[in-house]
């Protein structure tokens, strides 16, 4: 009985002069707990054991800090990876006195991927018997935080479900899809589990179920990066080089280098606080990329990792940013939108364009960029992502470059602008945009790059603001 595996079995109340206290059978845990040391983090120096409070003196395990609990994936070769001491490193880097304890499953967690799976939920009961444990010391839940991934953020759904009381937060790290895309809330990650659930999906390529990551939102915020189906950096073409550097080891880095992106994603949250990703709520992928959605009114704009603004609602809030491919990973995101004025009908797809930009502190050059659609009497909206901080945006040049070798064979194409409006997600500001020289830009294709300038005029109504 699959159930009653994963119940937290209680024993008999016994009475102990006047007080009463719970025993709990922890013989059958077999997840272990072993708590890190900043000066080591790499290694095991001392175990919690559920049930022998004399383990919290010799681990030295401080009652009034916060308490971390990193949960492991599924593991091929039985070792823990090397990731675990790089997010034990940055959790103390961030939070200098914490408890950072990493859930070693690796025996439940090395079989075939199908009997892993169904072993979270015997890891999850194991969890939730130890944070238990913890709160029958004393220790306040409100300080727990666990940071589960792949099959990991389901260990941590599962031990959230079990406990008496919830815990503070779960961070869900590009949680496993395979058995779990429709599983129902009991055996995954669900936003019922903690009273804070955030999560990262950054391999979500494939159909669902059979996508290393889950697709389905699972938290109360759910953040896609780069559309969260593949990130910068993870293409086979990057992973040969590295092959090529660095010998055949680096071969398991083309499965899990998106799926693993989650991870790195957190770690610079803790550690490079001074580039602060930003993420925004929106309906689609394809929507965010026009850059339909750098609003940040009511709540539409949240940071992604560590520091987080824990928004809860009814319906899960599914969120999207471009990144970098290496750290820092944070980007500036720029709605660009034009009106196209031609005197020829014509519509044109996927076309390629270098944008400059140039602001008062820096200057980003050659951004290349593919405009969907382009059609006469129409207006184009697309995202431009810059990985400089330029300041305050004076001037851009748009270049359009010519899409095949035989572009101009037969005639040129062209289309006029006027003006330009341009939004930055990071400050919010909405700003205009004229041709330095004449009324109207002409825009050729193949031709030369047009220079816009920002215009001293201000967006007059929110029907015209971007």
């Amino acid at each position: 009985d699959v159930d009653a595996t994963i119940k937290i079995c209680i024993s008999v109340l016994f009475v102990s002069g006047n007080s009463t206290e719970l025993t709990v059978d922890y013989s059958d845990i077999e997840s272990k707990f072993s708590i890190r040391n900043p000066e080591f983090p790499d290694e095991d120096l001392c175990y919690l054991v559920p049930g022998q409070r004399d383990s919290i003196l010799e681990c030295n395990f401080k009652n009034d800090s916060q308490t971390f609990l990193i949960i492991h994936g599924w593991s091929v070769a039985g070792l823990l990876e090397s990731w675990v001491y790089k997010l034990v490193s940055a959790l103390f880097e961030r939070e200098p006195s914490a408890n950072v304890i990493v859930v070693d499953w690796l025996d439940r967690a090395s079989k075939h991927y199908p009997t892993s799976a169904e072993n979270t939920g015997l890891v999850g009961a194991d969890v939730a018997k130890f944070v238990n444990w913890l709160e029958e010391l004393d220790y306040p839940l409100e300080k727990v935080h666990l940071l589960g991934y792949s099959l990991g953020a389901h260990v941590a759904g599962v031990a959230g479900n079990l406990t008496n009381n919830k815990v503070n937060r779960i961070t869900g790290l590009d949680p496993a899809g395979p058995s779990f895309e429709n599983a129902d809330n009991l055996r995954r990650l669900s936003p019922d589990d903690a009273t804070f659930v955030d999560v990262l999906h950054t391999n979500t390529r494939g159909s669902p179920d059979l996508s290393i990551g889950i697709q389905r939102p699972v938290g109360h915020v759910d953040i896609y990066p780069n559309g969260g189906t593949f990130q910068p950096g993870c293409s086979i073409q990057h992973t040969m080089k590295l092959i090529a550097t660095n010998g055949i080891y680096n071969m398991d880095q083309i499965i899990k280098c998106s799926h693993e992106r989650s991870i790195h994603l957190f770690i610079d949250s803790l550690v490079n606080r001074a580039y602060q990703s930003w993420a925004y709520r929106c309906s689609s992928k394809d929507a965010f990329n026009k850059g339909l959605c750098l609003s940040c009114r009511k709540n539409r704009c949240n940071k992604l990792g560590y520091s987080i603004n824990k928004i809860r609602s009814t319906r899960s809030t599914k969120m999207y940013l471009k990144t970098r491919e290496m750290m820092p990973f944070k980007v500036f995101h720029y709605q660009i939108k034009v009106h196209l004025f031609s005197d020829k009908n014509m519509t044109l797809l996927e076309q390629p364009m270098k944008v400059s930009l140039f602001g008062t502190t820096d200057e980003r050059d050659d951004i290349s960029v593919t405009v969907p659609s382009m059609s006469t009497n129409s207006t184009v909206s697309f995202l431009l992502t810059s990985d400089k901080d330029i300041g305050e945006l004076l001037m851009l040049n748009l270049h359009w470059e010519k899409d095949s070798y035989l572009y101009g064979f037969f005639s040129t194409n062209q289309f006029m602008i006027r003006r330009m409006r341009i939004k930055s997600g990071e400050t919010q500001s909405r700003l205009i945009f004229r041709p330095k020289e004449g009324e109207f830009g002409s825009l050729v294709q193949g031709g030369d790059a047009v220079v816009f300038v920002k215009s001293s005029e201000t967006p007059q109504s929110r029907r015209h603001l971007i």
